[in-house]
Protein backbone atom coordinates (compact mmCIF):
# COMPACT_ATOMS: atom_id res chain seq x y z
CA UNK A 1 0.00 0.00 0.00
CA UNK A 2 1.52 3.69 -1.17
CA UNK A 3 1.07 5.49 2.43
CA UNK A 4 2.04 8.76 0.70
CA UNK A 5 -1.11 8.40 -1.90
CA UNK A 6 -3.19 11.10 -1.17
CA UNK A 7 -6.39 8.76 -0.25
CA UNK A 8 -4.65 7.36 2.71
CA UNK A 9 -3.38 10.81 4.52
CA UNK A 10 -7.08 12.08 3.90
CA UNK A 11 -8.10 8.81 6.07
CA UNK A 12 -5.67 9.46 8.70
CA UNK A 13 -6.77 13.01 8.93
CA UNK A 14 -9.97 12.29 8.94
CA UNK A 15 -9.39 9.60 11.92
CA UNK A 16 -7.34 12.09 13.79
CA UNK A 17 -10.40 15.12 13.91
CA UNK A 18 -12.83 12.10 14.58
CA UNK A 19 -10.74 11.34 17.70
CA UNK A 20 -10.16 14.44 18.35
CA UNK A 21 -14.25 15.62 18.00
CA UNK A 22 -14.78 12.58 20.49
CA UNK A 23 -12.34 14.01 23.20
CA UNK A 24 -14.29 16.75 23.20
CA UNK A 25 -17.97 16.08 23.64
CA UNK A 26 -16.24 14.20 26.41
CA UNK A 27 -14.79 16.89 27.84
CA UNK A 28 -17.44 18.85 27.23
CA UNK A 29 -19.77 16.48 29.04
CA UNK A 30 -17.29 15.67 31.81
CA UNK A 31 -17.52 19.80 32.22
CA UNK A 32 -21.44 20.07 32.21
CA UNK A 33 -21.16 17.07 35.05
CA UNK A 34 -19.11 19.03 37.17
CA UNK A 35 -21.13 21.76 37.33
CA UNK A 36 -19.51 24.28 34.97
CA UNK A 37 -21.64 26.56 32.85
CA UNK A 38 -22.04 25.66 28.99
CA UNK A 39 -19.86 28.52 28.21
CA UNK A 40 -17.01 27.60 30.13
CA UNK A 41 -17.81 24.06 28.91
CA UNK A 42 -17.35 24.62 25.36
CA UNK A 43 -14.44 26.96 26.47
CA UNK A 44 -12.92 23.48 28.01
CA UNK A 45 -13.80 21.45 24.81
CA UNK A 46 -12.25 23.52 22.61
CA UNK A 47 -9.45 23.06 24.64
CA UNK A 48 -9.88 19.39 24.54
CA UNK A 49 -10.13 19.12 20.97
CA UNK A 50 -7.42 21.47 19.97
CA UNK A 51 -4.86 19.43 22.47
CA UNK A 52 -5.88 16.16 21.11
CA UNK A 53 -5.70 17.33 17.39
CA UNK A 54 -2.21 18.84 17.83
CA UNK A 55 -1.02 15.59 19.67
CA UNK A 56 -2.48 13.01 16.97
CA UNK A 57 -0.91 15.15 14.06
CA UNK A 58 2.41 15.45 15.84
CA UNK A 59 2.58 11.46 16.60
CA UNK A 60 1.59 11.15 13.28
CA UNK A 61 4.18 13.10 11.81
CA UNK A 62 6.49 11.49 13.82
CA UNK A 63 5.58 7.83 12.50
CA UNK A 64 5.81 9.03 8.87
CA UNK A 65 9.23 9.87 9.03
Amino acid sequence: MNYGSSAFLLLVLAVAVLFAAVTAVIAFGLARWEGAAVPAALSRSGIAFAAALTLSLAALTFLSQ
